[in-house]
């Protein structure tokens, strides 16, 4: 482990002048696009970071104030398990590969490209909420995620520079000339191109788009292809704290949403500076009909392509007792002449819908504890997960509609409940008009409650972010 390197890095990059010489060229770019498109406003602020300095899940990370672009940001993977074989596909057995074969390496590129596109893109998506901050705690958390995002790109940029030659090179260039929700350049997956101008909608981001990448990172992590297979084990490990600041913060606006509904005579949260239960139904249905699509069609011979090389896994493949794949098949519903039925598919072009399985059981766990936060102030109202058919701009359903609960509709029946399942432009306005920022140490926006615990055992009124000299 090298931290005191100009890349901090645990891959010896010191033995690889080349290498070496060509990720510091891309350094400076990479400081430049954060500089511009990193949090607004707050580059020479002191922040309460976690910085990786080891893979060792004892005592892998430390905790200080430093300003943003001082980060030190690296190039981290997992310690190389010897023993572990190819676990799935047609490799199955074979030694993991160290170097990209060559019949695959326009396939594995593109898997490197496409998960390297989603890092900048949130940071781009959330560099202004830091102005609305609900209170440092929150701010502190933005921040958190936004650098980690950071170091996740170097990952995948090492990945490219080291791997992919001259062509490598130049997507990792272009990594950092493509902008979230650009109209001649924008980010691979429409996802990333969404408006997050509002702490709800980060919230939903963080809970059900970063859940998307947890499941995504853990395929790859399963990969044939070592190194690849070991970043990504490692980018899972800063992963977990996105997923947490998601969903213990939509839990806290629901909190906050249940005591104020309680509070008002009419039960209405809105009256009190609240969001209420029904606008937070809303923006779940608008980001979880969104990250669901992240998991490409229902049907997918790119899929198949991936488990058949022995690139991409399912997750947790070893609780699979059929690691081939080859005989068994998946039900699914499909839509024929306006009706659902169900059709039988061979399991390899069915996995990006197992995989979206185990993610929707993984967001319905998280429905259900919000609701015990609802139950609990003695309210009747609950939360819901749509059905994975609603809403979908993709895959088998594209084109059609479906109500939030799954059944066909007409485009004209949609159209007339779409207020009811999804944001208005008042309920936008709403929103947005909530989020004002609050900067005072312990003290919380009023469409929030606070957390139940600090960061790392400090107290909530921490000073998280130690502003520079300056009015805000």
């Amino acid at each position: 482990m090298s931290l005191t390197d100009s890349i901090p890095n645990n891959v010896d990059l010191a033995s690889d002048p080349k290498l070496l010489r060509a990720l510091e060229k891309w350094q400076p770019n990479f400081l430049s696009w954060w500089r511009d498109m990193g949090p607004d406003g707050f580059q020479e602020d002191k922040i309460w970071l976690r910085t990786a300095i080891s893979v060792d899940s004892n005592g892998w990370a430390q905790y200080d104030y430093v300003k943003m672009p001082d980060y030190r940001w690296g190039i981290f993977l997992a310690e190389r398990k010897e023993e572990r074989p190819i676990q799935f596909g047609d490799h199955i057995g074979k030694t993991p590969w160290a170097d990209v074969p060559g019949e695959l390496r326009g396939i594995l590129r593109r898997i490197i490209v496409t998960q390297a596109h989603t890092e900048p893109a949130s940071v781009e998506q959330q560099r202004l909420l830091g102005k609305t901050a609900p209170s440092l705690y929150d701010l502190r958390n933005l921040f958190q995620v936004n650098v980690e995002e950071g170091r996740h790109l170097w990952a995948m940029v090492h990945l490219l520079h080291q791997y992919f030659g001259r062509d490598g090179r130049e997507e990792a260039e272009a990594l950092l000339e493509r902008r979230s929700g650009d109209p001649d350049k924008p980010r691979i997956l429409q996802t990333f191109n969404e408006t997050t101008s509002e702490w709800l909608s980060f919230f939903m981001f963080t809970m059900f788009t970063d859940r998307d990448g947890k499941y995504q990172l853990a395929s790859l992590s399963e990969s044939g292809f070592d190194p690849l297979a070991r970043c990504t084990q490692f980018m899972l490990t800063e992963e977990a704290f996105h997923l947490f600041c998601g969903e213990t913060g939509i839990d806290r606006v629901v909190r906050k949403s249940a005591e104020l509904t309680a509070k008002d005579p009419n039960g209405d949260a809105r009256k009190l500076g609240g969001i209420d239960i029904p606008t937070i139904q809303k923006w779940i249905n608008f980001w979880f009909s969104s990250a669901v699509e992240l998991f490409g069609g229902e049907i997918s011979s790119n899929a198949a392509d991936y488990f058949a090389t022995g690139l991409k896994g399912r997750y947790r493949e070893d609780k699979y007792s059929d690691h081939v794949a080859m005989e068994n098949i998946y039900s699914m519903d499909v839509l024929e002449d306006g009706r659902l039925t169900k059709r039988e598919v061979p399991m390899r072009t069915a996995l990006n819908e197992v995989l979206r399985d185990e993610y929707v059981e993984d967001c319905e766990r998280a429905v259900r504890k919000w609701n015990k936060t609802i139950e609990a102030a003695g309210l009747s109202e609950r939360l819901f997960l749509p059905s994975r058919r609603f809403n979908r701009s993709m895959g088998m359903y594209a084109g059609f509609h479906f109500s939030v609960t799954g059944e066909p509709l007409t485009r004209e029946q949609f159209e007339a409940k779409r207020d009811e399942w999804l944001p208005t432009a008042a309920d936008r306005a709403y929103v947005q008009s909530l989020m004002k920022p609050v900067y005072e140490p312990g003290q919380f926006a009023s469409w929030i409650a606070p957390p139940l615990h600090g960061v790392k055992g400090t107290p909530i009124d921490y000073e998280y972010v130690k502003f520079n000299e300056r009015e805000r």
